[in-house]
């Protein structure tokens, strides 16, 4: 009975495995079983209990090892939580008084950008029309203020030069894209006078962006399915893209700007090469019917936000060499409103925030599966219609703010800051929440951008304010310096070792060497003194005349001479000196001289050794291949079956420039796609049109005849 007692008790503690060995250990000490067994064999049963207990002992370790492997990974969720210093982050709304009121915001349905801002301005949306507010002008708007005026359609994006806070890009509906320029201090009257005017797009302008490295540059997205290239300074028309064949939902460009991203109508993302239209990759990125939009992340990946079949909005990483195949694809939620990615480079967080909805999702990206992890979100109960976004070097860093949205209220004429904060308590500089960040200095001029060449941003110190490579400069005169001045040190120390006087950092060889070679030149000049007596004693006439005392043995001779070479040291150093910085300004001069001059590219041919000759191969060979071929009308299918095969075999023997071949081997097979359709539709249209001529043949043929028949009947 009672060993039923004591079941029934260890098979009520419920709960997990955990427990009932925590339970069971405890129930072991407390001596319930050991008195139990003892009361069933008496005395003899009290050395049964004891090792009854040490069994029952061992049996619960060896429970609770077996528990630990036996558990599932929802069971051991709980045991680490993944170290992240943005797991806190929240956003901070604004106060009432620090938000812009009373604008006259744009009534528009689309999901285009209608709110831009950089350190110095807020542009926002109204209509035609669209309005710019100096950062620091908060409070009440006066409806009446000073506009820019010059779109006869409705303006459906903005975007603020990343080079120059004061020169803004407006896209609009009347197939235009206009660039302004914003007096110092903000508009004291409606601004009607454009810098550029570009014109182009056959139909209305959906999406502006400008190149993050190249100066003047800008692309634009339009609803004739085109992607135009511009250089605004000319202006001029560097490219046009014409791939799509649907409309274009979004416009992303990567960090340096050689690859650009586009999501269309036809449920297809595509990454294209702007400067020569080649699709690197394509690809069906969402299923949905409703827009869908792209931004690049780091480490060649792409997020798309979209719809599924079902309508549930989700949101998916991509390799942008492979979109055969989503890396990661998430479910958001089953709401309506367009979502729109924002990604930081810095604190690789991405941010989701949709049309109409009240709150703002953010995310972590990382390397390795999942690829994105959830943080939080910001709530609130105003919807927004539009986000606009600080660029990083516009954040306060005092405060820990991360990022900083400006959002536009969907009623109520009101654009609200939001700051997305890091929880710190210390006030000072935090080094590991402000890596250095792209600065407003361009790294490449428009032409040798479009001439093939691709730089990284110019950084800059969010700490001190400077650029990067104004350091690195600054940096480079000041190692030049401390050589130049041991190099000064060690002319002095040559100096010291032609007098005879070794210094005491020379190593042991080199004053061995010192010393012999002064001791040879104390023997020589012993030689020399007794051939030399007549002159010498000619001098210290001479100078015992002119000085009215006498040298004795040569020792005031030699103090004199020591005397002069010190003096004629201590001019030399000074003279040295002068000289040193006047070489240091020349070359801060010349340096900064060569810096600002545009780096041309050079052409001349150059002996070609193996190593370069397999590169310039991989690189450029087969694409001037491909578009020498391709140009022309008369394509041979032997050429491209032949080019197809020298570019596989290629591809297989060499694996240093890997990644290189996988993408001229997709611009190749794009391209034999391409030329392969366009020649089925030459060909399709040539039997046609040979088909036509017979048949007019038959006909004229006939024709003749009849006419034949009547000449012979009126004869």
């Amino acid at each position: 009975m009672s060993s039923v007692c004591t079941r029934s008790s260890t098979f009520n503690f419920g709960g997990t495995r955990s427990e009932f060995v925590g339970k069971l250990r405890a129930l072991c000490e407390a001596g319930g079983v050991t008195g139990l067994a003892g009361t069933v064999g008496g005395g003899a049963g009290g050395a049964g209990g004891v090792a009854e207990e040490k069994r029952i002992s061992k049996s619960t370790d060896d429970i609770a090892d077996s528990d630990e492997r036996d558990m599932t990974n929802t069971q051991l969720w709980f045991r680490g939580v993944r170290p992240s210093k943005f797991r806190h982050v929240y956003g901070l709304p604004t106060r009432k008084e620090c938000c812009y009121t009373d604008i006259s915001v744009v009534r528009s349905g689309n999901d285009g950008n209608f709110c831009a801002v950089n350190p110095t301005f807020l542009a926002i949306v109204a209509d035609t029309t669209f309005v710019v507010i100096p950062l620091g002008m908060t409070g009440r708007i006066d409806f009446q203020c000073c506009k820019v005026i010059g779109h006869a359609g409705q303006l459906l994006d903005l975007k603020w030069n990343p080079f120059d806070d004061h020169m803004i890009a407006s896209a609009s509906d009347d197939c235009t894209i206009k660039i302004w320029k914003i007096p110092e201090g903000g508009l004291a009257a409606n601004l009607t006078t454009f810098e550029a005017e570009l014109v182009g797009h056959k139909r209305k302008v959906l999406h502006v962006e400008w190149h993050p490295t190249a100066a003047n540059v800008l692309l634009s997205a339009g609803f004739d399915h085109t992607v135009c290239v511009w250089d605004t300074a000319g202006p001029s028309l560097l490219n046009v893209i014409d791939c799509h064949v649907d409309m274009i939902y979004s416009l992303a460009i990567n960090r340096d700007g050689s690859m650009i991203a586009t999501t269309s109508k036809d449920k297809k993302l595509r990454v294209i090469e702007p400067r020569s239209g080649i699709v690197v990759a394509e690809g069906v990125c969402h299923l949905g019917t409703k827009c869908s939009k792209a931004v690049f992340l780091d480490n060649n990946r792409i997020l798309t936000t979209g719809f599924s079949r079902h309508s549930d909005r989700q949101y998916a990483v991509w390799d942008q060499h492979d979109l055969r195949k989503p890396l990661a694809q998430e479910v958001i939620d089953s709401s309506s409103g367009i979502v729109t990615p924002y990604y930081d480079y810095d604190t690789r967080m991405v941010y989701l925030a949709g049309k109409g909805d009240g709150n703002i999702r953010y995310y972590e990206v990382v390397d390795e599966p999942p690829y994105v992890h959830y943080l939080n979100q910001f709530l609130s109960g105003q919807p927004q219609k539009a986000l606009g976004f600080m660029p990083k070097r516009g954040v306060n860093v005092g405060q820990c703010e991360v990022f900083r949205f400006y959002k536009l209220h969907a009623a109520g004429n009101v654009c609200e800051p939001i700051a997305m904060i890091v929880p710190r308590k210390s006030t000072l500089f935090q080094s590991d929440l402000y890596p250095d960040t792209v600065a407003n200095v361009p790294a490449i001029g428009a032409k040798e951008w479009f001439q093939g060449r691709n730089v990284p941003p110019i950084m800059m110190s969010m700490k001190t304010g400077e650029s990067i490579h104004e350091v690195a400069s600054t940096k480079s005169n000041h190692r030049n310096s401390i050589t130049e001045t041991s190099t000064k040190v060690q002319r002095t120390n040559s100096m010291h070792f032609a007098n005879g006087n070794t210094p005491v950092s020379a190593t042991n060889g080199t004053s061995h060497a010192l010393n012999a070679i002064n001791n040879n030149n104390n023997h020589n000049n012993h030689n020399n003194n007794n051939n030399s007596n007549t002159a010498t004693q000619n001098g210290t006439k001479e100078s015992s005349q002119g000085g009215g005392g006498h040298l004795n043995n040569g020792q005031s001779n030699g103090n004199l001479s020591s005397n002069l070479t010190l003096s004629a040291k201590h001019s030399i150093i000074n003279k040295e000196n002068e000289q040193f910085d006047n070489r240091k300004l020349d070359n801060n001069t010349k340096k900064f001289a060569f810096l600002s001059q545009p780096t041309i590219p050079d052409y001349r041919p150059q002996t070609i050794i193996e190593k370069s000759q397999k590169t310039s191969t991989n690189q450029s060979t087969k694409f001037h291949q491909l578009q020498a071929i391709f140009g022309q009308q008369t394509t041979n299918h032997k050429d491209i079956a032949n080019l197809q095969n020298n570019l596989l075999s290629n591809s297989r023997s060499s694996s240093r420039n890997s990644s290189l071949e996988n993408i001229n081997l997709l611009n190749s097979e794009n391209e034999l796609r391409k030329a392969f359709s366009k020649q089925a539709e030459e060909i399709k249209s040539l039997r046609k049109s040979l088909n036509g001529s017979e048949k007019r043949v038959r006909e004229l043929e006939a024709e003749v005849k009849r006419l034949q028949q009547q000449l012979k009947q009126h004869q």
